[in-house]
């Protein structure tokens, strides 16, 4: 079952991102509406850089072990946790995709959500207009900022990983997915965003 397609956008964007965050240096990748969109997620721009380098170091790990890794397991880092899904009846490539995402540096945690049974394409097809539907919802939802939200679908389990302002938010956002059509199970790894302390 192939997860996803290799690209070297990510690579790039997270190398020149990183660059002018240390250095200070304008770089135009992709135009001013990338980097606006960046500065609007919670995470910030620094903190998609950051992600991005995460991710780009890992498909980096899975390319110079074999090309199984980057087709039957997808990666997507937020705030340095990695979540790890696919589906793969080979257990020793499941754990060989965590033990080379913790060996990256920038990894905080590894949520290993890779399940360990067949797959094929009837099934990623499903998948695909699931996760269509929701990322639709949700950006049309004006109670949920979807840009704090990035979704994966293996299977027919949505998986969620990103900031949410508060419970409510996050709860709408589970609601959706689950109202979905072929959707057998919403598993959120969403971080409920702290408010911020008063100053004394």
């Amino acid at each position: 079952m192939i997860r996803r397609t290799v690209s070297i956008l990510p690579v790039v964007l997270a190398a020149c991102l990183a660059a002018a965050s240390l250095n200070g240096c304008a770089v135009a990748v992709g135009g001013a509406a990338m980097v606006g969109g960046a500065a609007a997620e919670e995470r910030g721009v620094r903190g998609r850089a950051s992600d991005l380098a995460v991710e780009a170091r890992i498909t980096d790990k899975f390319l110079q072990e074999r090309l199984k890794l980057l087709t039957n397991i997808g990666v997507e880092v937020y705030e340095g946790r990695v979540l790890l899904t696919g589906a793969t009846t080979d257990v020793a490539l499941a754990d060989r995709a965590v033990a080379l995402a913790w060996q990256c540096e920038g990894v905080q945690a590894v949520l290993n959500e890779i399940q360990l049974v067949d797959s094929g394409f009837a099934v990623f097809a499903h998948d695909t207009v699931i996760t269509s539907k929701l990322l639709s919802a949700i950006t049309f939802d004006k109670d949920i900022l979807s840009i704090n939200y990035s979704v994966e679908t293996v299977n027919r389990v949505v998986y969620l990983i990103g900031i949410a302002q508060n419970k409510a938010e996050v709860d709408k956002v589970i609601a959706h997915a689950s109202n979905i059509e072929y959707v057998t199970k919403v598993v959120n790894h969403v971080r409920i965003k702290q408010a911020s302390v008063p100053a004394a």
